[in-house]
């Protein structure tokens, strides 16, 4: 039985390498620190994801984000309207800093991010300091899952607790849109 874990638990947790299972705006995700190789490779295993594919990083506040980006190679007013919808359950592709891992970016030269208003993925973020690792809490190619009880058991053995409560009940995961172009990549 995996551990249930308040926040401030939930975060330590990620500063030493954990995996945690949370819900978000649409389904439960996965999340773990980003810049730490071996929690994110362990991450990947668990839902057998390719690393090329990257992944999204969510956080409490712009302010987290935004030293990892390069938001100045946006036309300014693409940027004004990538904010706009922050917090909120929008995720864009940003140009990033070249420091960003090769594990988060996947193939791209951009990075998915989102400011999410979900009380705990907020809080997640909030307690951690930074911004975390958010993917669907699933097996690549099986359904995400909505509710805690459709949560693979299986999956959830394999992580190191679960932060309770309940998603936001959006039909699908949240978008994905190119900052740059406003061009859907997910829709």
């Amino acid at each position: 039985m995996v551990p249930e874990l308040d926040i401030p638990q939930a975060a330590t947790l990620l500063r030493s390498g954990g995996v945690v299972a949370y819900p978000s705006e649409a389904v439960w995700g996965l999340g773990c620190d980003p810049f730490d190789a071996d929690a994110v490779a362990r991450l990947l295993a668990i839902k057998r994801r390719p690393a090329a594919k990257g992944l999204i990083l969510l956080a409490a506040s712009w302010a987290l984000l935004e030293p990892l980006l390069e938001p100045w190679r946006l036309p300014r007013e693409r940027l004004e309207h990538v904010l706009e919808t922050w917090p909120g359950p929008h995720t864009w592709l940003m140009p990033c800093v070249a420091a960003i891992p090769a594990w988060l970016r996947g193939g791209h030269d951009s990075l998915a991010v989102r400011v999410s208003a979900h009380p705990q993925a907020a809080a997640l973020s909030s307690a951690f300091g930074g911004p975390i690792v958010s993917t669907s809490a699933n097996v690549t190619g099986a359904p995400a899952p909505h509710r805690r009880e459709d949560l693979d058991p299986a999956l959830l053995a394999a992580t190191d607790g679960l932060v309770p409560g309940d998603t936001g009940h959006l039909p699908a995961p949240t978008p994905i849109r190119d900052a740059a172009t406003g061009a859907f990549v997910r829709a």
